[in-house]
């Protein structure tokens, strides 16, 4: 007998332990679908449903009393946050082996490796971030609609918090580019902050119609109960107005998910003003030299023959102005305007976006020049948004001997100015250097200071193909947010031409030598988003505090 009832008991307690797992698998499996939402992947559809299964977790977890800590809900939403960061994310690990910079092959794995690890984690933070706030400001709140208000607002308003940091790229609005186009025109508003809104609202209103699945008692409004309890209190329950609550949330989902694509689809839908005085043919030149011998003589004599070339040909086929990757020349403005693209420059007399470094005493910015038709430097554009690590070693004094040797010069990489804007001789451009495409407000001061025109210049060599797949996207958002023509050359691909709808009128291939041509046109129009920022997130916030002291006055 003893024996039987011990046997029994070690099988409820592997079945017990089962059980437990399978709210973290669920969560870890969602946030891996979210993660396949983003480039090169791209099934976008997928975003509006696969924050769902956490919502239900976390609200679910918040209703049982014996988990009263809010920080009982972070294995939960950490276990979201590494599936879907670590798989968008996954393309850092292309930066190893960095043998070629002379760290050993051990030793690069496991920068790879830490750095994967961290940039998963502090996407991941944000989720966990989130969840405990939706635990503390949700608890007492049984109304689905306003757990929805609150759950959007604050998602946004974190994002928002971490976009205003040195780290950021994976906003849940980069899951519907490059596909979506429609529902990326809600950029035009108030930037990827609506987009952001859109699918958490939506996977929201899904998640509360399974919170809801269980009857709910005539007369008791709607999700003003919690189902746990009306279930144990009341035993003799209608299904039919349950399933009519189920229904109108589900209804909701789907009513709001149509009406937010037919409001992108019409902004979507207006055709572009192209008036011919405004046309600017422009070319790029996609250099093809590989990181591991960019630094070095043969790099450099590639670098300099390869630009050269397509500037010739490109400037023969009467272009206004030739685009070079980040930093396509790896020297500091002394070399660069004593090199044979300088003075093919003056030959030809048509304007050469070079990238390259501009340097100050023992420091240097990551710039891009305006080399003008006479050979001279008319303007300069400093990267303001460095890569940590990559660029810069955050706790220098603490890291700066250990992963030093990641920074391409011995000098110290420092960010240029805020507040900088670029003039050319075809008026005002916006200029974004590689990692700046991420920062959307980047792209709409310099709209709103009288941009016309994107310069997006990138190196993307360092990663693997995923990655300059999602750089292409971000940049498809920023030229819709802004309403602008975006040029795009990078070193390996993929550079691109990109109008103000999103759409992609040339890409380049991966880790090819291209040199190619197309017609731009110069915008001054402003966008809701160019104008006001992002005025939806305080707005959301607003209005989710608004509601939350009305329930909880109400309450008391």
């Amino acid at each position: 007998m003893q024996q039987r009832q011990s046997k029994k008991l070690r099988e409820q307690g592997k079945q017990g332990g089962s059980t437990i797992l399978i709210p973290y698998l669920i969560a870890l499996c969602s946030g891996v679908l979210m993660g396949l939402t983003v480039a090169p992947y791209g099934v976008w559809l997928l975003a509006w449903i696969a924050l769902a299964p956490l919502w239900v977790l976390v609200v679910s977890s918040s209703f049982q009393r014996k988990n009263p800590s809010p920080c009982a809900l972070l294995p939960l939403s950490l276990a979201w946050g590494i599936g879907y960061h670590g798989v968008a994310l996954s393309w850092i690990t292309g930066i190893h082996p960095m043998t070629w910079m002379g760290v050993p092959w051990l030793a690069s794995l496991a920068i790879a490796l830490f750095c994967w690890v961290f940039i998963s984690l502090w996407g991941a933070a944000l989720v966990a971030c989130w969840a405990i706030a939706m635990r503390v400001f949700c608890r007492s709140i049984h109304n689905g609609f306003v757990r929805v208000l609150i759950g959007t607002a604050l998602w946004c308003g974190l994002e928002a918090l971490w976009s205003a940091g040195p780290l950021y790229w994976s906003s849940l609005s980069y899951t519907q580019s490059p596909h979506n186009l429609a529902i990326l025109h809600l950029g035009q508003l108030s930037g990827p902050s609506a987009v952001t809104a859109a699918i958490v609202a939506v996977n929201g209103l899904i998640a509360e119609t399974w919170i809801n699945r269980l009857s709910i008692p005539e007369g008791s409004a709607l999700g003003l109960a919690c189902p746990q309890d009306i279930d144990a209190k009341n035993p003799k329950i209608s299904s039919e107005f349950s399933t009519r609550v189920r229904l109108f949330y589900f209804a909701s989902a789907v009513a709001l998910f149509i009406i937010l694509h037919l409001i992108g689809f019409g902004l979507y839908s207006r055709p572009l003003a192209q008036l011919p005085e405004a046309a600017m043919k422009v070319g790029i030149v996609q250099g093809n030299v590989p990181n591991e011998i960019k630094l070095y003589p043969e790099g450099f004599r590639r670098a300099i023959e390869g630009y050269t070339a397509g500037y010739l040909k490109l400037a023969d086929q009467g272009v206004d102005g030739v685009l070079t990757p980040e930093g396509a020349l790896p020297f500091f403005q002394d070399e660069i305007m004593g090199s044979s693209l300088v003075t093919a420059v003056r030959e030809k007399g048509v304007v050469a976006w070079i990238g390259g470094f501009y340097k100050k005493g023992s420091s240097y910015t990551n710039s891009l020049f305006t080399i003008a038709g006479d050979g001279e430097i008319k303007s300069r554009y400093g990267k303001a948004k460095m890569v940590p690590i990559g660029e810069y070693i955050p706790f220098e004094s603490i890291l700066g001997g250990i992963i030093s040797r990641l920074s391409p010069l011995d000098e110290h990489q420092v960010p240029g100015s805020p507040n900088q804007v670029f003039d050319t001789p075809f008026g005002r451009a916006i200029v974004g250097i590689c990692y700046e495409s991420a920062f959307s407000r980047q792209f709409r001061r310099q709209a709103a200071a009288g941009g016309q025109f994107i310069l997006s210049s990138s190196n993307d060599a360092h990663y693997s193909a995923a990655m300059p797949a999602q750089h292409h996207a971000q940049d498809i958002m920023r030229a819709i947010e802004t309403d602008r023509w975006a040029v795009r050359a990078t070193n390996t691909g993929y550079s691109a031409f990109v109008n103000p709808h999103g759409k992609t009128v040339w890409i380049s291939g991966h880790n090819t030598y291209e040199v190619h041509t197309e017609t731009i046109y110069r915008r001054q129009t402003q966008t809701l988003y160019v104008r006001w920022g992002d005025w939806l997130t305080p707005l959301l916030l607003v209005l989710g505090g608004l509601a939350w002291c009305l329930m909880i006055g109400h309450a008391i």
